[in-house]
């Protein structure tokens, strides 16, 4: 059975401080490249970067193509090397 519920008018967050879209969805945004990897497979090598995301934890990082990472990402490839 459902109850009556009295929401509280100061527990609104307003969505223009978060920069959620109309479609209620918001774009994850890479912080750093934690590690890199090269994967040999019978006949090529595929290179992965180890990413975290804005909003998540460390534990939840992905391993991501590094050509797509540097495609939507270059500013974190300029120098080279690897962030820690």
């Amino acid at each position: 059975m459902l109850k009556k519920c009295m929401g509280d008018p100061s527990l609104i967050i307003p969505t223009e401080n978060i920069g959620i879209k109309d479609s209620l969805s918001y774009e994850e945004i890479l912080v750093q490249i934690l590690d890199c990897q090269v994967r040999k497979l019978r006949t090529k090598e595929v290179a992965s970067v180890k990413v975290p995301w804005r909003n998540q934890f460390v534990e939840e990082a992905t391993w991501e193509a590094e050509d797509d990472m540097k495609k939507k990402y270059p500013h974190l490839f300029e120098s080279g090397e690897v962030q820690n």
